[in-house]
């Protein structure tokens, strides 16, 4: 900043990073804005690293002790046809026209050293109000932008900020301008906000907007569940897991879609008792549906969906060679999280039962804890023999070969026979 005012600019810092320090956070990224047009930003930095990133935008990226900073011209915008871009940009000698541009109050404000806060819309009466709210007309921010809908509700998420009426007013009417925005763009918004401390508030708030998104997640609302067991219908019971669960993605979409099939599945017994049986199936089938979707990475969708199918096993009545299975075919970790997953499930039912299913899930662990520490062995990979020696013992490559390592695993894994070179290789004989 000192370097642009050196030139005869002016410069502030603003957005996210005012927002944060006024909040007494540690800023993740620096966000910089000066009455300098990007030429002129380029000709202070000529001495550092720059990037041109978005010089139509007014934007240059310089490197300054390692650390990237975004510097942009004080810039309008007008025309959003799409309902995402600026059909035009137009320079501007003014910090304030440049805020006017931006979406929340609390991200309008602007700070420089030598002149202090420019904040023409109050934005640090709403952070210590702890309030969301457009910049002026909250209907023309979401036109220009459909993803600020999202935004609003990610950081009303994250920060635990109420947004104020308008606005949210606004986006019941206006979340329909979501079909616009990008696949990837709405997922990223949409873990920060499932992440974020108040993502159950916002869940039940704006359930016509996560509806808009996973429409598959509609019937849920006001599914009943007549079952000893449960106390909310299935939508209440799902928020309710999301916030019984620790904030990682992969979890958090997990207890999202981990019931999406029971109003498929869903029947009622003589007595009026309500069933959902293989629910786990339906539910992964959909989570698989919407991940792909959504264009999620292949790794994530497998895990969420893995955490899914499974979400419904009973961890006190699986035997230690089916944990073995399970984390030959799962990975540890996934099993492990099966248990946060299990606890969340189990938190968000009836109360009655929870100390009782809680109990059932230490009996599982310590089970997974004693194969921890024995030698593992969950797949054939983990024999102490392969098909090469196999073969040198005369059993050549086949479909037989393959059975008969099937079966040392499934042996091994019961604890019929040691994991030895010696042991397997006389076994396999008698296999043959």
């Amino acid at each position: 900043m000192e370097i642009l005012q050196s030139n005869g600019h002016t410069a502030y810092v603003v957005g996210g990073a005012v927002r944060d320090a006024l909040m007494g956070k540690s800023p993740d990224d620096w966000d910089i804005t000066t009455s300098a047009l990007p030429e002129e930003t380029l000709e202070a930095f000529k001495d550092f690293r720059t990037v041109e990133t978005g010089l139509k935008h007014g934007t240059v990226t310089v490197i300054v002790d390692g650390i990237s900073l975004e510097i942009t011209t004080y810039r309008t915008e007008t025309g959003y046809s799409d309902n995402r871009h600026p059909d035009k940009v137009d320079f501007t000698d003014k910090v304030e026209d440049d805020l006017s541009r931006r979406d929340f109050t609390v991200n309008a404000i602007a700070y420089s050293p030598s002149a202090g806060f420019a904040d023409p819309f109050d934005g640090r009466s709403d952070i210590e109000k702890e309030v969301i709210s457009c910049v002026g007309e909250a209907d023309k921010r979401f036109g220009e932008d459909a993803l600020r809908i999202l935004r609003a509700l990610r950081f009303s998420s994250v920060l635990g900020f109420e947004i104020d009426s308008q606005t949210s007013e606004s986006i019941h009417r206006n979340f329909h301008l979501l079909k616009n925005i990008s696949v990837e763009r709405i997922f990223t918004e949409l873990s920060k906000l499932l992440c974020g401390k108040d993502a159950g508030r916002i869940l039940r708030e704006y359930e016509d907007v996560i509806f808009f998104i996973m429409p598959e997640l509609k019937p849920l609302k006001n599914c009943m569940q007549n079952h000893e067991r449960h106390v909310y219908d299935v939508w209440g019971h799902t928020v309710a897991a999301v916030e019984n669960i620790e904030p990682l993605p992969e979890l958090r979409f997990a207890m999202l879609l981990h019931d999406s099939g029971k109003p498929k599945c869903k029947s009622t017994d003589g007595n009026g008792t309500d069933h959902f049986y293989s629910h786990g199936k339906e539910s992964t089938k959909i989570a698989c549906e919407i991940l792909t979707r959504l264009k999620t990475s292949t790794k994530f969708r497998n895990k969420v969906c893995s955490l899914v199918e499974y979400h419904d096993f009973l961890p006190h009545k699986i035997s230690k060679k089916t944990y073995k299975k399970y984390i030959g075919k799962l990975g540890a970790d996934t099993v492990k999280q099966l248990f946060k997953v299990r606890e969340a499930d189990v938190k968000a039912q009836n109360p009655r039962f929870r100390a009782e299913s809680l109990e059932e899930n230490k009996t599982g662990l310590k089970i997974l804890e004693e194969i921890e520490n024995e030698t593992p062995c969950f797949g054939i990979s983990d024999l102490a023999i392969g098909g090469k020696e196999l073969a040198a013992a005369g059993i050549e490559p086949s479909p037989k070969m393959g059975r008969i390592l099937e079966t040392l695993l499934d042996e091994v894994m019961e604890e019929k026979i040691v994991n030895t070179p010696q042991a397997l290789i006389t076994r396999a004989m008698q296999l043959k």
